[in-house]
Protein backbone atom coordinates (compact mmCIF):
# COMPACT_ATOMS: atom_id res chain seq x y z
CA UNK A 1 0.00 0.00 0.00
CA UNK A 2 1.02 3.30 -1.20
CA UNK A 3 0.08 6.55 1.16
CA UNK A 4 0.60 10.48 0.30
CA UNK A 5 1.05 12.73 3.06
CA UNK A 6 0.91 16.17 2.30
CA UNK A 7 2.04 18.60 4.99
CA UNK A 8 3.84 21.84 4.94
CA UNK A 9 4.98 20.98 8.35
CA UNK A 10 8.63 19.41 8.54
CA UNK A 11 7.87 17.89 12.31
CA UNK A 12 4.20 16.24 11.41
CA UNK A 13 4.96 14.98 8.16
CA UNK A 14 7.97 12.96 9.53
CA UNK A 15 6.05 11.53 12.10
CA UNK A 16 3.16 10.17 10.21
CA UNK A 17 5.33 8.79 7.57
CA UNK A 18 7.59 7.32 10.38
CA UNK A 19 3.83 6.00 11.53
CA UNK A 20 2.97 4.57 8.50
CA UNK A 21 5.95 2.61 7.65
CA UNK A 22 5.58 0.89 10.86
CA UNK A 23 2.06 0.02 9.30
CA UNK A 24 3.72 -1.29 6.01
CA UNK A 25 3.04 1.50 4.44
CA UNK A 26 4.47 3.41 1.63
CA UNK A 27 4.79 7.12 2.62
CA UNK A 28 5.34 9.74 -0.27
CA UNK A 29 5.51 13.16 1.17
CA UNK A 30 4.72 16.83 -0.05
CA UNK A 31 5.39 19.92 1.66
CA UNK A 32 2.23 21.71 -0.67
CA UNK A 33 -0.93 20.80 -2.38
CA UNK A 34 0.97 21.99 -5.71
CA UNK A 35 3.58 19.59 -4.92
CA UNK A 36 0.94 17.04 -3.61
CA UNK A 37 -0.72 17.02 -6.59
CA UNK A 38 1.58 16.33 -9.23
CA UNK A 39 2.92 13.46 -6.53
CA UNK A 40 -1.12 11.96 -6.74
CA UNK A 41 -1.10 11.89 -10.32
CA UNK A 42 2.24 10.35 -10.73
CA UNK A 43 1.70 7.43 -8.21
CA UNK A 44 -1.78 7.20 -7.60
CA UNK A 45 -1.84 6.51 -3.90
CA UNK A 46 -4.12 3.96 -2.26
CA UNK A 47 -4.80 7.00 0.56
CA UNK A 48 -3.80 10.68 0.93
CA UNK A 49 -3.25 12.06 4.64
CA UNK A 50 -3.96 16.23 4.15
CA UNK A 51 -3.39 18.73 5.93
CA UNK A 52 -5.85 21.82 6.23
CA UNK A 53 -3.70 24.93 6.69
CA UNK A 54 -0.97 25.11 3.85
CA UNK A 55 0.36 28.02 1.64
CA UNK A 56 -0.71 28.56 -1.44
CA UNK A 57 -3.86 26.05 -2.86
CA UNK A 58 -5.51 24.54 0.72
CA UNK A 59 -6.05 21.45 1.44
CA UNK A 60 -9.63 21.48 0.85
CA UNK A 61 -8.91 22.64 -2.91
CA UNK A 62 -6.21 20.04 -2.84
CA UNK A 63 -8.89 17.66 -2.36
CA UNK A 64 -10.89 19.03 -4.94
CA UNK A 65 -8.59 18.63 -7.70
CA UNK A 66 -7.71 15.32 -6.59
CA UNK A 67 -11.04 13.76 -6.85
CA UNK A 68 -10.94 16.00 -10.57
CA UNK A 69 -8.32 13.54 -11.13
CA UNK A 70 -9.96 10.20 -10.52
CA UNK A 71 -11.25 8.54 -13.40
CA UNK A 72 -14.20 6.64 -13.43
CA UNK A 73 -14.53 4.01 -10.75
CA UNK A 74 -11.34 5.05 -9.10
CA UNK A 75 -11.49 6.41 -5.35
CA UNK A 76 -8.84 7.06 -3.36
CA UNK A 77 -9.28 7.89 0.34
CA UNK A 78 -8.65 11.12 1.53
CA UNK A 79 -8.21 12.03 5.44
CA UNK A 80 -7.85 15.75 6.35
CA UNK A 81 -5.02 16.57 9.52
CA UNK A 82 -6.72 19.83 10.68
CA UNK A 83 -6.21 21.32 14.17
CA UNK A 84 -9.89 22.69 13.55
CA UNK A 85 -12.75 20.56 15.10
CA UNK A 86 -15.98 22.75 14.54
CA UNK A 87 -18.61 21.65 12.44
CA UNK A 88 -18.31 23.85 9.72
CA UNK A 89 -14.73 22.77 9.17
CA UNK A 90 -15.66 19.11 9.04
CA UNK A 91 -18.57 19.91 6.70
CA UNK A 92 -16.48 21.62 4.35
CA UNK A 93 -13.81 18.94 4.01
CA UNK A 94 -16.29 16.52 3.57
CA UNK A 95 -18.28 18.65 0.60
CA UNK A 96 -14.76 18.76 -1.37
CA UNK A 97 -13.87 14.93 -1.14
CA UNK A 98 -12.38 14.50 1.97
CA UNK A 99 -13.76 10.92 3.87
CA UNK A 100 -12.30 11.80 7.36
CA UNK A 101 -10.03 13.82 9.67
CA UNK A 102 -7.17 13.31 12.33
CA UNK A 103 -6.55 16.03 14.84
CA UNK A 104 -3.28 17.51 15.27
CA UNK A 105 -1.32 16.32 16.93
CA UNK A 106 -2.02 12.52 15.46
CA UNK A 107 -2.40 9.76 17.94
CA UNK A 108 -0.50 6.85 16.63
CA UNK A 109 -2.96 3.92 17.73
CA UNK A 110 -5.66 7.04 16.38
CA UNK A 111 -4.01 7.09 13.04
CA UNK A 112 -3.90 3.30 12.31
CA UNK A 113 -7.15 2.44 13.06
CA UNK A 114 -8.54 5.18 10.83
CA UNK A 115 -5.98 3.51 7.97
CA UNK A 116 -7.30 0.15 8.95
CA UNK A 117 -11.09 1.04 8.68
CA UNK A 118 -10.13 3.46 5.15
CA UNK A 119 -8.36 0.31 3.64
CA UNK A 120 -11.04 -2.19 4.44
CA UNK A 121 -13.82 0.70 2.63
CA UNK A 122 -11.07 0.33 0.27
CA UNK A 123 -11.42 -3.22 -0.18
CA UNK A 124 -14.97 -3.56 -0.20
CA UNK A 125 -15.85 -0.80 -2.43
CA UNK A 126 -13.12 -2.86 -4.81
CA UNK A 127 -15.21 -6.18 -4.13
CA UNK A 128 -18.23 -4.19 -5.39
CA UNK A 129 -16.76 -2.71 -8.40
CA UNK A 130 -15.64 -5.83 -9.15
CA UNK A 131 -19.03 -7.65 -8.95
CA UNK A 132 -20.80 -4.90 -10.82
CA UNK A 133 -18.26 -5.49 -13.60
CA UNK A 134 -19.05 -8.96 -13.76
CA UNK A 135 -22.66 -8.72 -13.33
CA UNK A 136 -22.49 -6.12 -16.42
CA UNK A 137 -20.63 -8.66 -18.33
CA UNK A 138 -23.17 -11.45 -17.07
CA UNK A 139 -26.08 -8.96 -18.55
CA UNK A 140 -24.53 -8.10 -22.01
CA UNK A 141 -24.42 -11.96 -22.37
CA UNK A 142 -27.47 -12.49 -21.33
CA UNK A 143 -28.76 -10.07 -24.16
CA UNK A 144 -26.36 -11.41 -26.60
CA UNK A 145 -27.74 -14.94 -26.16
CA UNK A 146 -31.61 -13.74 -26.16
CA UNK A 147 -31.16 -11.94 -29.86
CA UNK A 148 -28.94 -15.18 -30.96
CA UNK A 149 -30.80 -18.49 -32.31
CA UNK A 150 -29.55 -21.34 -30.06
CA UNK A 151 -29.33 -23.59 -33.04
CA UNK A 152 -27.73 -21.72 -35.88
CA UNK A 153 -25.67 -18.46 -33.64
CA UNK A 154 -27.12 -16.12 -36.38
CA UNK A 155 -29.79 -13.26 -35.22
CA UNK A 156 -33.34 -14.82 -34.11
CA UNK A 157 -36.65 -13.92 -34.65
CA UNK A 158 -36.83 -11.60 -31.78
CA UNK A 159 -33.38 -9.53 -32.70
CA UNK A 160 -34.61 -9.69 -36.82
CA UNK A 161 -38.39 -7.95 -35.86
CA UNK A 162 -36.24 -5.44 -33.96
CA UNK A 163 -33.30 -4.71 -36.56
CA UNK A 164 -35.94 -4.59 -39.17
CA UNK A 165 -38.13 -1.96 -37.52
CA UNK A 166 -35.07 0.33 -36.41
CA UNK A 167 -34.12 -0.01 -40.29
CA UNK A 168 -37.21 0.77 -41.47
CA UNK A 169 -37.38 3.91 -39.35
CA UNK A 170 -33.85 5.12 -40.72
CA UNK A 171 -34.55 4.47 -43.75
CA UNK A 172 -37.59 6.63 -43.82
CA UNK A 173 -35.32 9.31 -42.76
CA UNK A 174 -33.16 8.51 -44.77
CA UNK A 175 -35.05 8.16 -47.87
CA UNK A 176 -32.66 5.13 -48.59
CA UNK A 177 -34.19 1.91 -50.44
CA UNK A 178 -34.68 -1.28 -47.82
CA UNK A 179 -34.28 -4.67 -48.91
CA UNK A 180 -35.74 -8.26 -47.45
CA UNK A 181 -35.00 -11.80 -48.68
CA UNK A 182 -36.97 -14.32 -47.34
CA UNK A 183 -35.56 -17.88 -47.72
CA UNK A 184 -36.90 -21.08 -46.83
CA UNK A 185 -34.82 -24.93 -47.14
CA UNK A 186 -36.30 -26.73 -50.03
CA UNK A 187 -38.61 -30.20 -49.19
CA UNK A 188 -37.35 -29.66 -45.16
CA UNK A 189 -39.81 -32.00 -43.94
CA UNK A 190 -38.55 -34.86 -46.04
CA UNK A 191 -34.62 -34.00 -45.57
CA UNK A 192 -35.92 -34.61 -41.62
CA UNK A 193 -37.82 -37.26 -42.32
CA UNK A 194 -35.48 -39.37 -44.20
CA UNK A 195 -31.98 -38.69 -42.43
CA UNK A 196 -32.96 -37.70 -39.17
CA UNK A 197 -33.75 -34.48 -37.14
CA UNK A 198 -30.12 -34.32 -35.68
CA UNK A 199 -28.86 -33.85 -39.41
CA UNK A 200 -31.26 -31.80 -40.10
CA UNK A 201 -30.33 -29.56 -37.29
CA UNK A 202 -26.99 -29.54 -39.08
CA UNK A 203 -28.25 -29.06 -42.33
CA UNK A 204 -29.82 -25.59 -41.09
CA UNK A 205 -26.53 -24.89 -39.48
CA UNK A 206 -24.97 -24.97 -43.02
CA UNK A 207 -27.55 -22.87 -45.13
CA UNK A 208 -27.18 -20.46 -41.70
CA UNK A 209 -23.44 -20.17 -42.14
CA UNK A 210 -24.10 -19.44 -46.05
CA UNK A 211 -26.61 -16.76 -45.47
CA UNK A 212 -24.41 -14.88 -42.74
CA UNK A 213 -21.06 -15.08 -45.13
CA UNK A 214 -23.89 -13.73 -47.93
CA UNK A 215 -24.50 -10.44 -45.88
CA UNK A 216 -21.08 -9.74 -45.23
CA UNK A 217 -21.38 -5.83 -44.90
CA UNK A 218 -21.31 -4.49 -41.20
CA UNK A 219 -25.34 -3.25 -42.03
CA UNK A 220 -26.51 -6.61 -43.26
CA UNK A 221 -28.40 -9.24 -40.86
CA UNK A 222 -29.35 -12.82 -41.27
CA UNK A 223 -31.93 -14.20 -39.10
CA UNK A 224 -33.60 -17.48 -38.83
CA UNK A 225 -37.17 -16.74 -38.91
CA UNK A 226 -38.22 -19.74 -37.41
CA UNK A 227 -37.85 -23.42 -38.44
CA UNK A 228 -36.27 -24.05 -41.94
CA UNK A 229 -37.59 -20.26 -42.99
CA UNK A 230 -34.90 -17.92 -42.86
CA UNK A 231 -34.25 -13.79 -43.44
CA UNK A 232 -31.82 -11.43 -44.55
CA UNK A 233 -32.33 -7.81 -44.10
CA UNK A 234 -30.55 -5.47 -46.63
CA UNK A 235 -30.32 -2.08 -45.71
CA UNK A 236 -29.71 0.84 -48.41
CA UNK A 237 -29.83 -1.62 -51.15
CA UNK A 238 -32.10 -1.76 -54.22
CA UNK A 239 -33.92 -4.40 -56.00
CA UNK A 240 -31.07 -5.09 -58.12
CA UNK A 241 -28.31 -5.36 -55.46
CA UNK A 242 -30.88 -7.79 -53.44
CA UNK A 243 -31.41 -10.02 -56.28
CA UNK A 244 -28.04 -10.17 -56.75
CA UNK A 245 -27.53 -11.35 -53.18
CA UNK A 246 -29.85 -13.28 -52.72
CA UNK A 247 -28.88 -15.49 -56.59
CA UNK A 248 -25.32 -15.44 -54.72
CA UNK A 249 -27.10 -16.96 -51.40
CA UNK A 250 -29.43 -19.80 -53.63
CA UNK A 251 -26.19 -20.63 -55.36
CA UNK A 252 -24.17 -21.24 -52.18
CA UNK A 253 -26.04 -23.51 -50.16
CA UNK A 254 -26.73 -25.27 -53.94
CA UNK A 255 -22.77 -25.51 -53.28
CA UNK A 256 -22.50 -27.41 -50.32
CA UNK A 257 -23.65 -30.45 -52.05
CA UNK A 258 -26.06 -31.82 -48.91
CA UNK A 259 -27.25 -35.09 -50.57
CA UNK A 260 -31.41 -34.33 -50.68
CA UNK A 261 -33.09 -37.82 -51.78
CA UNK A 262 -36.28 -36.25 -51.60
CA UNK A 263 -35.27 -32.79 -53.79
CA UNK A 264 -35.64 -33.46 -57.48
CA UNK A 265 -32.47 -31.87 -57.36
CA UNK A 266 -31.00 -34.54 -55.35
CA UNK A 267 -29.26 -31.82 -53.04
CA UNK A 268 -30.13 -29.12 -50.29
CA UNK A 269 -31.29 -26.20 -52.07
CA UNK A 270 -33.13 -22.95 -51.16
CA UNK A 271 -36.19 -20.42 -52.32
CA UNK A 272 -36.07 -17.15 -52.14
CA UNK A 273 -38.65 -14.25 -51.75
CA UNK A 274 -37.12 -10.59 -52.67
CA UNK A 275 -39.31 -7.42 -51.84
CA UNK A 276 -37.58 -3.50 -51.71
CA UNK A 277 -39.29 -0.54 -50.79
CA UNK A 278 -38.05 3.09 -49.97
CA UNK A 279 -39.88 3.18 -46.60
CA UNK A 280 -42.17 6.41 -46.14
CA UNK A 281 -43.83 7.49 -43.10
CA UNK A 282 -47.07 7.79 -45.12
CA UNK A 283 -47.81 4.99 -46.67
CA UNK A 284 -46.14 1.40 -46.18
CA UNK A 285 -45.04 -0.50 -42.71
CA UNK A 286 -42.11 -2.60 -42.39
CA UNK A 287 -44.93 -5.65 -41.71
CA UNK A 288 -45.82 -4.62 -45.26
CA UNK A 289 -42.41 -4.88 -46.74
CA UNK A 290 -41.89 -8.61 -44.67
CA UNK A 291 -45.68 -9.37 -46.39
CA UNK A 292 -44.05 -8.95 -49.58
CA UNK A 293 -41.10 -10.95 -49.69
CA UNK A 294 -42.95 -13.48 -47.78
CA UNK A 295 -45.55 -13.25 -51.30
CA UNK A 296 -42.44 -13.91 -53.39
CA UNK A 297 -41.29 -16.83 -51.69
CA UNK A 298 -44.40 -18.37 -51.94
CA UNK A 299 -44.31 -18.06 -55.92
CA UNK A 300 -40.75 -19.16 -55.37
CA UNK A 301 -42.23 -22.29 -54.01
CA UNK A 302 -45.09 -22.92 -55.71
CA UNK A 303 -42.88 -22.04 -59.52
CA UNK A 304 -40.87 -25.15 -58.59
CA UNK A 305 -38.15 -24.15 -55.56
CA UNK A 306 -34.26 -23.32 -55.74
CA UNK A 307 -34.72 -20.36 -57.21
CA UNK A 308 -34.81 -16.02 -56.83
CA UNK A 309 -38.40 -14.29 -57.19
CA UNK A 310 -38.66 -10.93 -56.31
CA UNK A 311 -42.42 -9.27 -55.50
CA UNK A 312 -44.25 -8.40 -58.28
CA UNK A 313 -46.83 -6.69 -56.65
CA UNK A 314 -47.96 -2.72 -56.91
CA UNK A 315 -44.99 -0.08 -56.27
CA UNK A 316 -45.40 0.89 -52.28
Amino acid sequence: MKALVIDDTLTSSTVISHQLRKMGIEALTAADGATGIELFKEHRPDLVLLDVIMPGIDGYETAKRMRQLERDGEWTPIIFLTARTNDEDLERGIAVGGDDYLVKPVSEIVLNAKVRAMQRIAQMRYSLVVLTRRLDEANRELLRLSSVDGLTGISNRRQFDEFLQREWARGVRSAAPLSLLMCDVDSFKQYNDFYGHQTGDECLRSVAAVLKEGARRPADMAARYGGEEFAVILPDTALDGALQVAEELRLGVEALAIPHGGAELGLVSISIGVACTIPRRERGTAEQLLGDADSALYQAKQSGRNRVVPYSGEEQ
